[in-house]
């Protein structure tokens, strides 16, 4: 399993953003931008996590920018966003089990279930978790 890397700051290609999001969340965490993210059980975004099955391993959608410890958080899905470099098309991407609101490129303990496929050498589309 390979984690997917970031190349500069992941960014909405997708013009159903209006359609496909949740807003007046409050990050729980400091979260950056294209994190995949869980509602825990205070309310609050989170980011998700492959390492173990269980509620962090839900999720919800993507950080569509960076926000700090309770700011405001709107998480997008069923999106395609700028998101690394030299991928492959075609390549299903799971929740990571090692890095927090990351990817990667195999399933892991927690993140099972493909959230997203690349579909060019810069973009994927992702999709929420079936929670």
């Amino acid at each position: 399993m390979a984690e997917i890397a970031k190349s500069g700051t992941p960014s909405l290609s997708s013009v159903t953003y209006m359609y496909n999001h949740l807003s007046g969340l409050i990050a729980g965490e400091a979260i950056a931008a294209g994190d995949a993210c869980y509602i825990k059980s205070d309310g609050k975004a989170w980011k998700a996590s492959g390492a173990a099955a269980g509620a962090a391993a839900a999720v919800y959608g993507f950080a569509a920018q960076a926000a700090s410890v309770n700011e405001a958080v709107t998480l997008v899905y069923d999106v395609r966003i700028r998101y690394g470099a030299n991928l492959t098309p075609g390549t299903k991407v799971f929740l990571s089990g090692t890095v927090a609101g990351g990817l990667a490129d195999a399933a892991t303990t927690g993140g099972t279930a493909a959230i997203g496929v690349v579909v060019d050498a810069t973009r994927i589309h992702v999709w929420q978790a079936r929670y």
